[in-house]
């Protein structure tokens, strides 16, 4: 069984964020090469639970929440090599007990991951809508 550590709001490198995406299928779908916008992913991110096993992030659930009513969960990142060691639910732990209980978890899933969140207690909602920038805007 390997030590690992959680963390909450523990400084994260672009370079460490980058390693760890890239270790999942998240690494394809986020700008992994544009290390401006990895660190103000990080910068700005309201709260980061991340998992350790000693110097090497493993896990991450990154999230930009109010703590009170809304908490949105942009990241859910644990290694492949490790991934169903039950990293992913303690880090969905730690974030719940960094929120005030009247506070909801919403996530957009990676498609890879669609049969994941209800496993874990997630119920889908049919009603996300997403818009990249303004010039979509009619």
């Amino acid at each position: 069984m390997m030590d690992v550590t959680y963390c909450v709001n523990r400084p994260i490198t672009p370079e460490q964020f980058v390693a760890l995406l890239e270790q999942t299928t998240l690494g394809g779908r986020r700008p992994t090469a544009n290390r401006e916008c990895m660190a103000g992913m990080l910068e700005h991110a309201d709260l980061l639970i991340s998992a350790w096993v000693g110097d090497t992030l493993v896990g991450l659930a990154r999230s930009v929440t109010d703590f009170h009513f809304c908490c949105y969960l942009s990241e859910l990142a644990v290694s492949e090599r490790i991934q169903a060691s039950g990293i992913g639910k303690e880090l969905i732990r730690q974030t719940f007990a960094n929120l005030q209980p009247t506070c909801t978890l919403t996530l957009l899933s990676a498609p890879q991951a669609t049969e994941y969140y209800p496993k874990i207690g997630f119920t889908q909602h049919g009603s996300a809508w997403v818009m990249a920038n303004a010039n979509e805007l009619k």
